[in-house]
């Protein structure tokens, strides 16, 4: 074993590899993976050159380094960032994907703490690496959503009487009664072809339609309307509901079934088709949920792109357990900065498609912005609420400061933090909606936008997750339109540089323990 451990260290002079082929290196990088030495591995990738990294990664066993995930995420990491930093010509073909759906796999199943810190600096390489593989992972997490909520539609529907039964049973209801209006309105054709079959055209002609009188009209009529009552009966109009419905409820199935297809291709299990598809289309989602989060967000706490107040913070290795309350920070901005980079594009495109706001972008910004302040505005006058209702109901005096009415409302706000995922909330979407369509009663075309329906449910879901931490999370409600301040504004991509003057407030600022961890995004 001694001798092995000598073998795998090599020589070395001054902390120096002596490789000068890429035969010795991929040597070298195989027997130190073997030891699971991957800090050390990844030193030698750290001094190849252009031409020996490039031939490394040609005939380097990316698979064996995928299954020793996350162990091997050190090494993989070194081998995107050399990459990036020596850009040898031409670049090598790298299965970037491949790496990318291991670590969704990865974080689907997890349980091991520590697993986003291992993997952290792995991501953000990828994500420099190949930007556009986010885009792919927002589209693949959405159709497995997508798919989860299509499997939710196949229930009972209703029979013309209000009764709920089975599609099928529905169906075949409706064609039956179909059959026997059709039977009865074919007889009585049959009847009135003794009348009509045989008549000159010319009867039928122009002139002659012209020429005929009332006893004539009168009798046409009480046949078409007889038949017209046979055929056009409203308990017949359900049939093209019920199809639209059955196909779908197929498109939906087969939606499923692809991505079903995919995480087994992905995950490899034979067993994988017995398991319940929506647990596992959930546990994907999550997945690329995680990886998506973790592309998106630099060191703890820090947030990209200069979204973030305060100073800057140093990286750790991506291998240490940071602070749970700086970890608890980080993902709640993560969340609200993906509401404002992700949903709100998303919502204002589907906004786009509706003719009266096709061309009203500021008033499309003013109303998302409206919805996010509602949201914040309204969970926090729940959770209080709930505070005083739990005092009220034994008997506690509403503005008491005894330590037993303090260690109440603790108990209170610790269960609403406990229960943020289930708390009904349906009340606070319906009143953020309504108030938003009671003032643009001028816009009719928002109360039939699912998208805009779903965006208020993701921003309520959110605000009353955030104000419902240890330490709370609340809007910064200075919307004055003064100068901008660099502490806890942010200027807009499209904004005019020369002006520090705001005009308009796109994105509220975050605030929490009187510290701006996001700032307001403006338009200057």
């Amino acid at each position: 074993m001694a001798d092995s451990r000598e073998r795998i260290r090599g020589p070395s002079r001054d902390g120096r590899e002596f490789l000068t082929s890429p035969r010795q290196v991929l040597r070298r990088l195989m027997l130190l993976s073997e030891g699971r030495q991957y800090r050390e591995a990844a030193g030698v990738v750290g001094r190849l050159g252009p031409s020996v990294l490039r031939s490394v990664i040609a005939e380097l066993p990316i698979d064996l380094l995928l299954e020793n995930l996350p162990h091997s995420a050190y090494l993989l990491e070194s081998f995107f960032t050399r990459l990036l930093t020596v850009n040898p010509s031409p670049m090598p073909e790298v299965p970037i994907e491949s790496v990318v759906w291991q670590l969704v796999r990865l974080f689907s199943h997890t349980h091991e703490s520590g697993m986003r810190q291992r993997c952290f600096k792995l991501i953000q390489a990828i994500s420099q690496y190949e930007p556009n593989l986010r885009k792919t992972l927002r589209e693949r997490r959405r159709s497995f959503d997508n798919a989860v909520q299509g499997l939710g539609v196949h229930g009972l529907t209703t029979d013309p009487t209000g009764q709920f039964v089975s599609l099928h049973v529905a169906l075949k209801t409706e064609l039956q009664r179909h059959v026997d209006t059709y039977k009865i309105a074919i007889h009585k054709l049959e009847e009135l072809s003794i009348n009509t079959s045989h008549q000159d055209p010319a009867n039928s002609s122009h002139q002659r339609l012209l020429a005929i009188n009332y006893g004539d009209i009168q009798q046409r009529l009480i046949e078409n309307k007889t038949l017209l009552t046979m055929v056009d009966k409203p308990a017949l109009k359900q049939l093209a509901s019920l199809v639209e419905n059955l196909s779908q409820r197929v498109e939906n199935d087969k939606e499923v079934l692809k991505c079903v297809g995919l995480v087994k291709r992905l995950d490899g299990q034979a067993s994988i088709e017995k398991r319940p598809a929506a647990g596992l289309l959930m546990n994907f989602s999550r997945g690329c949920e995680i990886v998506l989060q973790l592309m998106v967000t630099e060191c703890v706490p820090a947030i990209p792109m200069g979204m973030l107040a305060g100073g800057s913070s140093s990286c750790s290795d991506g291998y240490h357990s940071d602070d749970s309350a700086n970890e608890e920070t980080s993902e709640m901005v993560t969340y609200y900065r993906r509401l404002y980079m992700e949903d709100r594009v998303d919502t204002l495109e589907a906004l786009d498609w509706l003719p009266q706001l096709k061309n009203a972008q500021n008033l499309k910004m003013k109303v998302l912005f409206s919805i996010i302040v509602l949201s914040f505005r309204l969970c926090h006058g729940m959770r209080e609420r709930k505070v005083l209702e739990v005092r009220r109901i034994l008997n506690c005096p509403l503005d008491a400061s005894s330590e037993t009415t303090l260690s109440l409302d603790r108990s209170v706000r610790t269960y609403l933090n406990e229960t943020v995922e289930s708390f009904p909330l349906g009340d606070i979407e319906r009143s953020v909606f309504n108030q938003v369509l009671s003032t643009l009663h001028e816009y009719p075309c928002l109360h039939s936008c699912p998208a805009l329906t779903h965006f208020v449910s993701t921003c309520v879901r959110l605000a009353w997750r955030m104000v419902n931490q240890k330490s709370p999370y609340y809007l910064d409600s200075d919307f004055n339109l003064g100068f901008l301040r660099p502490e806890k504004h942010e200027r807009h991509l499209q904004s005019d540089r020369r002006s520090d003057l705001i005009k308009a407030f796109i994105w509220p600022a975050l605030m929490q323990n009187n510290r701006c961890v996001f700032k307001a995004i403006v338009a200057t």
